[in-house]
């Protein structure tokens, strides 16, 4: 005799406070776009410019079209990033998230997020077939906006810590960079963000940037040239596993968890260390067990690291460790590689930095 299932008791309090989550989520999801929307027409540019003005007025300096700028408006003012004055018609940005939007040193840049956020969008076909499937999504087959988002992302974060607090953190490192003569490694440069401001911090330094991605060492030869570092950085296509020559000092920045063969990576490099070399690994703010990062910033890690770090292990059956490793397994890792030291040297908000030496 067949037994009838029991249909769950609701809380309606819950489903009422999910839904809720849900008009916040999705209202996010597509307010994202607009934001980048609002960069490439320079609506943020304006509006913390000309200060308080009307939807007309702001397009008219942009060149827009008033009715869609008013509904554009309209939208950052219900988020709250833009502020409304009723009687007066009028909106503003504020100075605070003029500052974070717009100002083009600033340490807590948010511009490329949304950039990133797009690029994901846009490949969401891509990412479908790859969960469907598991043959993964390589970095090169997602649209560019995913290159340089995540140059404009992690630039901020690499001017205001790379030179200032991490090589600080790694013992007698800065000492041997400012002495002269010392040869560095940025290994997974793409657009050379990070080679270049340890160019221009470390002048008596010889650095390499590596990519796989042509395209990327391209944008960053270019970079190098019009930031006037041409004669003192160069930049490489070679895989992780291929770095050429000798070097004082090795980066990963951001990129190991991402990579086919992270586990080669290392023992490349330590291959590839002087002695007395140190290697300095950054990657994302992690604890190493999943109920330590159910909170927003991990929520941020592992939607990017669904998108396009595990699918870009799983290109070439890598072992896909996401943006979320955690310490231990980023341990293990470099122990197996030959390493025989390994530790956690700085912390920030959405980064871990970690010296390594193989010897």
């Amino acid at each position: 005799m067949a037994v009838e299932a029991t249909a769950p008791v609701l809380d309606e309090s819950k489903i009422e406070q999910f839904l809720g989550q849900v008009v916040a989520d999705g209202g996010a999801a597509m307010s994202a776009l607009l934001v980048y929307v609002g960069e490439r027409l320079g609506l943020w540019e304006a509006l913390a410019e000309r200060g308080p003005c009307t939807p007309s007025d702001l397009a008219e300096a942009t060149r827009t079209h008033e009715r869609m700028v008013r509904e554009w408006l309209n939208a950052q003012a219900a988020g709250g990033w833009v502020t409304y004055e009723p009687e007066a018609g009028r909106y503003s940005l504020p100075a605070e998230h003029a500052f974070a939007i717009v100002s083009p040193h600033s340490p807590v840049g948010v511009g490329g997020v949304f950039q990133l956020v797009v690029s994901g969008y846009r490949s969401v076909d891509k990412v479908v077939e790859a969960m469907r499937t598991g043959k993964g999504l390589g970095w090169a087959d997602h649209h560019p906006d995913l290159f340089e988002g995540v140059e404009r992302g992690l630039g901020p974060v690499y001017r205001a810590m790379l030179t200032t607090e991490w090589v600080p953190a790694l013992d007698g490192v800065e000492e041997r960079l400012s002495a002269g003569g010392a040869r560095v490694a940025d290994v997974g440069c793409g657009h050379g963000a990070s080679t270049l401001l340890m160019a221009e911090a470390y002048p008596d330094i010889e650095i390499t940037g590596f990519d796989l991605h042509e395209p990327s060492i391209a944008t960053a030869r270019a970079r190098a040239e019009a930031a006037g570092l041409a004669d003192r950085v160069s930049f490489e296509v070679a895989s992780a596993t291929d770095v050429p020559g000798e070097y004082d000092l090795v980066m990963f920045c951001d990129c190991l968890h991402d990579m086919v063969d992270p586990l080669g990576a290392a023992r490349r490099a330590a291959e590839v260390l002087a002695p007395g070399g140190t290697l300095m690994l950054v990657e994302p703010n992690a604890g190493d067990r999943l109920q330590d990062n159910l909170n927003p910033v991990g929520r941020w890690f592992y939607a990017a690291s669904t998108l396009f770090c595990t699918p870009c292990s799983l290109a070439d059956d890598g072992p896909a460790l996401g943006a979320q490793a955690g310490e231990a397994r980023l341990r293990a890792i470099f122990h197996e590689a030959g390493f025989s030291h390994f530790r956690r040297a700085a912390e920030a908000p959405f980064n871990l930095v970690y010296e390594a030496r193989a010897s």
